[in-house]
């Protein structure tokens, strides 16, 4: 099913954004701190975040610096991790899913821009089911890394590495990209045109 989001149509559009990021609160505190401060940047500039719900780690911190500012936060959450007791409490919205496939869709689905913020195995996930969606033409919109301390930069060296042993296509490395600062995120998302509509055309290696 596709997850097209709706086009950019000017940089003064009110967007919603979906955020990945991590639970752990065991980190780098300045890991925290971005977390907190996209929050809040995103909710300054009068967008939705839209992001897995959780109240701990980068995902608190994210939920908790949006709210701060006055902006609209929705949380979904598989039911078994509210069971759990793992989610934001003071969310705009918390909706409750089957499972971590639903969740996943429906982060995606309605997206202006993905952001991923540093995080495991989870948002690493989330991340790559958004590049393969984009890649197969199922979602159009750009996908930002905030590559906060350096965290993604051998990920990007990585990524190169398939592209050059022809595992995707050159145009392929222009649908993600990567910048190191929270007041970069929102520039570069409106920057981002909308990915090719051939993109199938390029899905398979030539």
């Amino acid at each position: 099913m596709a997850v097209d989001g709706r086009s950019l149509a000017c940089c003064h559009t009110l967007m919603r954004i979906c955020v990945y990021a991590a639970s752990s609160g065991r980190v780098d505190p300045a890991y925290l701190a971005a977390a907190r401060e996209l929050g809040a940047t995103l909710a300054r500039a009068g967008c939705t975040t839209v992001y897995g719900g959780g109240g701990q780690g980068l995902m608190g911190a994210l939920a908790d610096g949006a709210l701060a500012e006055g902006g609209e936060v929705i949380g979904i959450i598989p039911s078994f991790m509210v069971e759990l007791e793992w989610g934001h409490p003071g969310v705009t919205t918390l909706q409750l899913v089957e499972d971590m496939r639903e969740r996943k869709h429906r982060l995606l689905a309605d997206s202006d821009a993905v952001v991923a913020l540093p995080g495991g195995c989870g948002t690493l996930e989330e991340l790559f089911e958004a590049i393969t969606l984009k890649r197969l033409g199922l979602y159009f919109n750009p996908i930002v890394l905030l590559s906060v301390k350096g965290f993604y930069d051998e990920l990007q060296g990585f990524m190169q590495k398939v592209i050059d042993e022809r595992f995707m296509n050159p145009e392929h490395a222009a649908m993600w990209s990567m910048v190191e600062r929270v007041d970069e995120v929102l520039p570069r998302i409106r920057a981002t045109p909308r990915w090719v509509e051939n993109a199938r055309d390029l899905a398979v290696v030539r």
